[in-house]
């Protein structure tokens, strides 16, 4: 399993991620979402991250939900294209 623990660098080249490091990397992860947040007991590896990627699909579920909401209102509206161009910018600058 020790291979599947190795992280490549910008250059190419790769080192071992120690179990220090990745069990650092997994609390990281756990504070972050906030289901793993609200559990006291240490999750396994594995469940953190399927948590991790259903929370980041979440999330781009709702950023979805969110521009096509921004889209109807904006199309309702009966604004310019240069203050359409500057709410889009605007929008795009949170990211």
């Amino acid at each position: 399993m020790s291979s599947r623990r190795s992280s490549s660098t910008s250059r190419g080249s790769s080192r071992m991620i120690t179990e220090d490091e990745l069990n650092d990397l997994l609390m990281k992860l756990q504070r972050l979402v906030p289901d793993l947040r609200r559990r006291s007991s240490r999750e396994s590896m594995s469940k953190t991250l399927k948590e991790t990627c259903n929370y980041i699909r979440s999330l781009q579920q709702e950023v979805d939900n969110l521009s096509d909401k921004i889209s109807e209102l904006m199309s309702s509206m009966e604004i310019t294209s240069v203050e359409a161009d500057a709410l889009r910018g605007l929008l795009l600058q949170q990211h």
